[in-house]
């Protein structure tokens, strides 16, 4: 809650925005006249700062810059460069960098992307949806089956670099698409030492075997030798795309469909094996009262087609530009309400559906704003399993004194949809710089979370 009240004061802080004019021909600066035509280059700077008790205080700045040239395409830009760093006082970060562009090459667009992430408690509930248990009362520390705060948590460290690029086939429908992503995963159990410096006794966290992973990694041997610190992967991605929608940010009307295959050589690698996805998505969008209400939807499914994909490789979802990839199923990014990366497998299906109203749209400090109102349903599940052999899984485990069962922590329960519902609201400036600030919940909050709130940019599709 102090995070979504920080980034809301922010955006009324920084709503006065700076913004630079091109020289224009004399029709163009005619046209630039509209007060709801945005021209030359404009950029929002948003404060990012929150506080976790294990974790840290968080401090850092977002930036995105857009040129919009003379304007004759807003609230299409020309260039697009976002630059996000934040820090923690425990280690974890991110430093990132994305440029989105269709003038560039001219009749490519272009989209590049750079990050550096350093996760002291990335998320890890093991794979296979519901066949692994997920129990809130392991890091609740009030609870009298406490392990630890950090017992479902796990260290990365990650460069990614995203080079991608699509063109016509079709004038304005149909378009190719091609891109290479470069992979550097560095995978540990999470530091409890680092964690735990200049704590109180009380608020330590204790020693648990590296948590479930390093259960899963170094008690239990369900991860292959190669795999349990991670790896380098260069992937190669391929496919077409149509696209009929009105608007980038926000379509009131349009398809985007996409096929895309995603291949992984083993030469390109620090593995000898090689794998390949396909990646299928749609996403449609209705007008409901123009200008203001509108419904869409997204399906999605993601599923290995040949080879051997590693463990650390799994809780990814690949789009197309401009959209990102994304951390696994769970989360802010595709089933919202639903824990990060609950939902892992070599194959996975999810949807979501949403109604979006823009209640205000006004002009503010000669900046075009709206907010807007959603309500959603996400949903997801694990369609190909990752083959997890648990015969070295004793049937009783001692963790901090206390004694569990192999039934704590693995299930042979059928996989089954994992839904989340909530609603949002999107503040906008000048149509595509949008910060959403998302409510939502679990269905079943025993198995995949409880309530959530989150903060991010941009409608989730």
């Amino acid at each position: 809650m102090k995070k979504i009240l920080t980034i809301f004061i922010a955006i009324l802080l920084f709503i006065p925005m700076v913004s630079g004019q091109e020289e224009e021909s004399s029709d163009k600066k005619e046209r630039a006249k509209s007060d709801s035509v945005k021209t030359g280059w404009t950029f929002v700077p948003i404060p990012s700062t929150s506080y976790n008790r294990d974790i840290g205080f968080q401090y850092g700045a977002i930036v995105n810059f857009y040129n919009f040239g003379d304007g004759s395409r807003y609230p299409l830009y020309d260039h697009s460069l976002y630059f996000e760093y934040s820090r923690t006082t425990k280690g974890s970060g991110i430093a990132q960098f994305q440029y989105d562009s269709d003038r560039l090459i001219r009749g490519i667009r272009t989209a590049l992307e750079l990050n550096y992430l350093t996760e002291q408690g990335l998320d890890f509930y093991g794979f296979n949806g519901y066949q692994s248990l997920y129990n809130h009362a392991f890091e609740n520390d009030k609870d009298a089956s406490y392990i630890s705060r950090m017992f479902f948590r796990q260290e990365r460290k990650m460069i990614r670099i995203r080079t991608d690029f699509s063109g016509n086939i079709i004038e304005k429908k149909l378009k190719w698409f091609g891109g290479i992503e470069f992979y550097n995963n560095k995978i540990d159990t999470v530091n409890i030492d680092k964690l735990n410096k200049g704590k109180s006794e009380e608020e330590k966290l204790p020693y648990v075997k590296g948590g479930l992973y390093g259960l899963y990694a170094n008690d239990w041997n369900l991860l292959p030798p190669d795999e349990i610190n991670g790896g380098n992967h260069t992937l190669l991605k391929a496919g077409v795309i149509y696209d009929t929608r009105d608007n980038e940010p926000n379509p009131m009307r349009g398809i985007w469909t996409e096929a895309i295959f995603v291949i992984a050589p083993s030469f390109l690698s620090n593995r000898d094996l090689s794998y390949g996805k396909l990646v299928l998505t749609h996403r449609q969008y209705f007008t409901i009262i123009p200008r203001s209400l509108n419904f869409a939807y997204r399906l999605s499914y993601q599923g290995k087609i040949f080879g051997d994909m590693p463990s650390y490789m799994l809780p990814f979802v690949f789009n197309s530009p401009p959209n990102k990839t994304r951390d696994g199923l769970g989360g802010k990014n595709t089933t919202r309400g639903v824990l990060r990366n609950r939902v892992v497998g070599e194959g996975y299906f999810y949807g979501n559906l949403e109604l979006r109203w823009k209640f205000t749209d006004t002009r503010l400090l000669n900046q075009n704003f709206y907010i807007a109102l959603s309500v959603f349903l996400d949903g997801g599940m694990v369609t190909q399993q990752y083959e997890v052999n648990t015969a070295n899984v004793p049937g009783t485990i001692l963790l901090n004194n206390k004694t569990y069962s192999n039934s704590d922590f693995f299930s042979n329960e059928d996989e089954k949809p994992h839904f989340g519902t909530g609603s949002g609201l999107h503040f906008a400036v000048n149509e595509n710089f949008i910060v959403a600030l998302d409510f939502s919940f679990a269905f079943d909050p025993d198995k995949d979370g409880g309530w959530a709130p989150y903060i991010g940019l941009d409608f989730l599709f």
